[in-house]
């Protein structure tokens, strides 16, 4: 069974930019995207061993809507925490989360 947890209204996210979120004690990384979608990913950056994927930069290679670590530049699939680009070193994938919005809040299930 999932259990959703109530993070923040929607309105509290900016397009385009990160918010971390403790959620169920884990940290979260949501980006809310110009379509409107909300997805969630480790904060945890696995490379500089830092809580600070949400400070990463938003972007897109090719289809893929992507984060870039603002630590070491490596960069991951939003939709599914893939690691595209582990410069020189070996991929390590973040682990995405399902995000839904009800009436107006963001919810994630990390279990």
């Amino acid at each position: 069974m999932t259990t959703w947890t109530p993070v923040c209204a929607l309105t509290a996210l900016d397009p385009e930019r990160g918010v971390a979120a403790l959620v169920d004690g884990t940290q979260v990384a949501l980006f809310l995207l110009d379509d409107g979608r909300v997805l969630g990913v480790d904060n945890h950056d696995p490379f500089s061993g830092a809580n600070v994927v949400s400070r990463g930069i938003v972007g897109t290679r090719g289809d893929t809507v992507t984060v870039t670590s603002p630590m070491h530049k490596q960069v991951w699939s939003l939709e599914s925490g893939e690691c595209l680009d582990a410069a020189g070193k070996e991929p390590q994938d973040l682990r995405s989360y399902p995000v839904e919005v009800r009436d107006g809040v963001v919810q994630v299930a990390v279990g």
